[in-house]
């Protein structure tokens, strides 16, 4: 087991790495690394460490292994299960990786972007539009979350019904295992069947196996023309109706189908400031469409008006807007991407990112809707999402009224209620957030015994000494 770290002069020896001025130990500069954007965790840590290169992560990392001090990675702070926080009382060390910040190279023919783990996924965005190509991923916080971050917990957001999620996005990567040693894994090549896979295992490892330093990203051609609809509809039923209508009239030009419930409308127009519905009517149920053509925006918008045509004939849409600027196409996602936010100032929120095959998803929302308001009948159900990859962030708001604390002391209850409904129907109950803290007892409930020890096998392989983010993903033994 790790020990915790007091001991002042191995704390300066740990400093030396990075030189002092990015080793925080003054508790107001390291405050803002020890509580993650949700308040579930704060946790306690002597030291944090702002290394410059992947040679300074390799240091860090071998001094660690050789003093048994745990060390947490650390990148844009934006997860949502704890991964990325200390725990409480344990002396751990926190790696920041934010000033590995460069963009190494873009490869216009090869169509890839090699980018440091501390790149925000912002900036990523950026060079590759720069370049005349599109890095697809897009999530709500991307404009601080980390590319590090992204492969460690393999994101997924907006543009998965097309493109995949991060894991799907890497074709390389450049890592530092617990023990100092470096990977040099930046291989470009969309073939390379030589051995076991080991990119994918430090994908979604949350750093526990070691630590990503930079990525070799896969690159698309940007899209000739862009067609965003926002429709309001009468159930989720129909919603899955126009999903399926949508696959047929765009085929791949369908880069992003999400599905909106009125409260959660309701909710982010009024605090999220610019935001308002786009329909003159409500609706109780709401979807947005995006249509991305390789050809032209004459294509796309012709794909748009047939969908549409189609759709209103068999009575799918009550009404929709499409977006006939950038401006309002941004403006529709910005409705989208607030929703969680916006419940924030509604009280305590109760959360769940889980998936389920897409032809269910309709059927989990009715079942999980009954089994929620049976327990907590004056409940707020907020459940929207990525309904093209069948990922549904299943939130409960507070009862109007209802104490806060005693609303979040109901959260295993709720959890275990959702969670049923989701393993019965042979989900999972994290579709892009991952594991962390929040839900590491309950994969070891649900994952078979053989699952879990081939789990702490590769565990126990990589990091003998369990110095890498204890007690994240895997409980430690």
């Amino acid at each position: 087991m790790p020990v915790p770290l007091t001991d002042p002069a191995l704390i300066d020896r740990f400093a030396a790495i990075t030189g002092v001025q990015n080793a925080l130990t003054a508790q107001s500069d390291i405050a803002p690394h020890l509580i993650e954007q949700r308040g579930l965790y704060k946790g306690e840590s002597p030291l944090v460490l702002r290394p410059a290169n992947t040679e300074e992560v390799a240091a860090i990392l071998r001094l660690a292994n050789e003093t048994n001090t745990a060390v947490v990675p650390q990148g844009g702070n934006t997860g949502l299960v704890g991964g990325q926080s200390p725990l409480p009382g344990k002396g751990e060390i926190v790696l920041s990786l934010t000033r590995l910040n460069k963009i190494r190279s873009i490869d216009t023919v090869g169509q890839t972007m090699i980018a440091e783990a501390g790149v925000v996924l912002e900036r990523a965005q950026q060079a590759a539009s720069e370049a005349g190509l599109l890095f697809p991923l897009s999530l709500g916080s991307e404009g601080s979350c980390q590319i590090g971050g992204n492969l460690s917990s393999n994101a997924g957001g907006t543009a998965v019904l097309a493109y995949g999620n991060m894991r799907q996005l890497c074709l390389g990567i450049e890592a530092v295992l617990p023990d100092g040693a470096i990977w040099h894994g930046l291989r470009a090549l969309k073939k390379d069947n030589t051995g076991y896979d080991l990119r994918d295992l430090f994908i979604g490892a949350e750093g526990t196996l070691g630590i990503i330093t930079a990525a070799v990203l896969k690159l698309f051609p940007a899209p000739a023309g862009h067609e965003t609809i926002y429709a309001g509809v009468d159930s989720p039923e129909t919603a899955l109706k126009l999903f399926r209508m949508a696959q047929d009239y765009c085929g791949p030009s369908l880069t992003g189908f999400e599905l909106m419930p009125r409260i959660g409308v309701e909710f982010t127009t009024r605090h999220i400031e610019g935001v308002r519905d786009p329909l003159a009517e409500p609706h109780p149920w709401y979807v947005l469409i995006d249509i991305s053509s390789g050809q032209s925006q004459e294509a796309a918008r012709e794909m748009l008006e047939g969908l549409f045509i189609a759709a209103d004939e068999k009575g799918y849409i009550r009404d929709a807007a499409a977006a006939e600027t950038e401006g309002q196409r941004k403006d529709f996602w910005k409705l989208r991407e607030s929703m969680s936010w916006a419940q924030k100032p509604e009280g305590g929120s109760i959360k769940h990112d889980v998936s389920v095959p897409v032809a269910q998803v309709p059927e989990f929302l009715a079942l999980a809707d009954a089994a929620v308001m049976k327990a907590m009948p004056d409940a707020r159900i907020v459940a929207f999402g990525h309904m093209g990859d069948g990922n549904i962030h299943y939130n409960i708001s507070q009862p109007l009224g209802a104490d806060t604390h005693t609303f979040l002391a109901r959260w295993k209850e709720m959890n275990e209620i959702v969670h049923a409904i989701v393993l019965k129907l042979n989900g999972s109950i994290s579709a892009e957030h991952g594991i962390g803290q929040l839900k590491r007892d309950e994969l070891a409930a649900i994952r078979s015994p053989v699952e879990m020890a081939l789990m702490h096998r590769i565990k126990h392989a990589f990091d003998p000494n369990g110095i890498m983010n204890p007690g994240k993903v895997l409980a430690s033994r």
